[in-house]
């Protein structure tokens, strides 16, 4: 009811919206999609996300985490049909189309093309050389203090005279490199930590190949963070240490 209301009135643009997107979504921030009949796309998706969160949060017998499991999905899979995914629902995509000429268009298709042929031929992907770790990302200095089959676990410098006396260990995702939570002098949890007193280890994931494939879910617990416990303990003993999962 909300948008056919809408609808009726929406090729003035001076026209309020009906749906608001949440804080942190700027999909649909720009002029254009003031105007008809972007506007109208755009409300309809965020009052079709909107009807989505409402029946997917606040029931009664639901548990939280099972709550947010639903929720999460939904979200995303609405995210997948967003009209701003789209070339022809997207003002912005169809204006930089007519002021290019369609040239954007072909200089996508022509990347897509190179990541392609890199994804085949196994090469890093485009650019990839521009991050360099220790040079580019991965810029606070620590050294590898522990290795086994499965893991490399560094320490980090610490750079105040005095240091807490409980660790700090990070444990980033297996898909992820360690260096996410340490990406640059600006945006890095690991310098901010040493640079406040924290002693921080980190594990750093072998990418595992086929000589790996019997590993499992025991394995890394027991060589990825018991072993980094263990560790930190033979350099810092009898002392808690403060495990962060990431």
């Amino acid at each position: 009811m909300l948008l056919t209301a809408y609808a009726a009135h929406c090729v003035d643009p001076q026209t309020p919206p009906c749906a608001q997107p949440r804080p942190q979504d700027r999909r649909f921030s720009s002029a254009d999609w003031q105007r008809w009949p972007f506007n109208l796309f755009s409300q309809g998706f965020l009052l079709t996300e909107q009807w989505w969160r409402f029946a997917t949060t606040g029931i009664s017998g639901v548990s939280h985490h099972h709550e947010n499991v639903v929720s999460f999905t939904a979200r995303q899979l609405l995210d997948m049909v967003a009209p701003s995914n789209f070339a022809l629902t997207n003002p912005e995509v169809l204006q930089a189309t007519i002021k290019e000429g369609g040239a954007n268009l072909v200089r996508g298709a022509l990347e897509f093309l190179e990541d392609w042929q890199r994804a085949l031929t196994g090469q890093k992907p485009a650019r990839a050389e521009a991050f360099a770790a220790g040079k580019t990302v991965a810029v606070t200095p620590g050294k590898v203090i522990y290795r086994n089959r499965l893991i490399e676990l560094i320490q980090y410098a610490p750079t105040t005279e005095t240091v807490y006396a409980e660790p700090v260990l990070m444990v980033p995702a297996w898909i992820m490199k360690y260096y996410i939570l340490d990406l640059s002098q600006e945006n890095s949890l690991v310098k901010y930590l040493v640079d406040h007193g924290h002693s921080v280890f980190m594990i750093s994931w072998k990418n595992p190949g086929s000589e790996d494939r019997d590993l499992g879910l025991e394995d890394y617990r027991r060589l990825g963070i018991m072993a980094a416990l263990k560790a930190i303990s033979a350099i810092i003993p009898q002392r808690r240490i403060h495990g962060v999962g990431y």
